[in-house]
């Protein structure tokens, strides 16, 4: 059998499914993902060029938000397949730690989205409104701008997307979630590719915060929480499409 071979016939396995606090830990913070996701530039214009491509593709001004962070991954699978992983987000553990930062959905609705930290929807012992100076209930809001779920009939790379405004006491301006074909002219040989962008800085303000070393810290979390969440969406859309193709329920 050659390397191909066994590459192709090698069963996947689904994401462990995290149980607690110590385990979202472990999976989403303290694992180190096998494909690092983070897209790094060369230089600040290189940068604000892939962000102006990415803006201008769903429709939001360039000169308004700015993305910090672009997170990228190949997966093989449709982008249906991927979407439908996007569009079915509820804070599953499989995928999310959920323990740590718990996805409610208001009305359950995907379109209305807020993160509560540890799920708590008050403040703990008797703070009313913020913990020790800091407003962190909820993490985040996220309203959406845009949800794309059919593709335009001009589009050459079936491209779908989740674009949501943030606020909050994490706000981040605005969260894409944007899955498209791969393109083979790219060097992409994936079926799809799968980004998240995040719009200004880690804690907060459209510009620098006062605490820059906070930054840094909420900065690093993001992108390792990221990365494991991103490398889950991936084993799990792989995972089931290799089920549906053996026919297994």
């Amino acid at each position: 059998m050659t390397d191909g071979e066994a590459t192709t016939n090698k069963k996947l396995v689904p994401p462990s499914r995290s149980a607690g606090l110590f385990s979202d830990f472990r999976n989403f913070l303290w694992n180190n993902p096998k494909i690092q996701t983070l897209i790094k530039f060369t230089s600040a214009e290189k940068r604000d060029e892939y962000n102006q491509r990415i803006l201008q593709r769903v429709g939001k001004g360039v000169d308004r938000y700015s993305i910090l962070n672009v997170h990228h991954i190949g997966i093989e699978a449709p982008v249906s397949y991927v979407f439908n992983e996007l569009l079915n987000w509820n804070g599953d553990s499989t995928c999310w730690p959920n323990h740590i930062a718990k996805v409610e959905r208001v009305h359950e609705s995907i379109e209305k989205i807020r993160i509560l930290p540890f799920g708590w929807k008050k403040y703990p012992f008797g703070f009313k409104k913020s913990l020790l100076g800091f407003s962190f209930i909820p993490l985040f809001y996220l309203n959406s701008i845009r949800i794309k779920r059919v593709p335009d009939a001009f589009d050459f790379d079936n491209a779908r997307y989740l674009l949501y405004k943030c606020s909050g006491g994490y706000p981040i301006g605005i969260f894409l979630m944007y899955v498209r074909s791969s393109i083979a002219d790219m060097g992409e040989t994936e079926q799809s590719q799968l980004y998240f962008s995040v719009g200004f800085n880690f804690y907060g303000k459209e510009k620098n915060s006062r605490w820059p070393f906070i930054n840094k810290i909420w900065e690093s979390v993001h992108n390792r929480v990221t990365a494991n969440v991103m490398n889950r969406i991936k084993q799990l859309s792989e995972w089931r499409l290799e089920k549906m193709e053996a026919g297994i329920d």
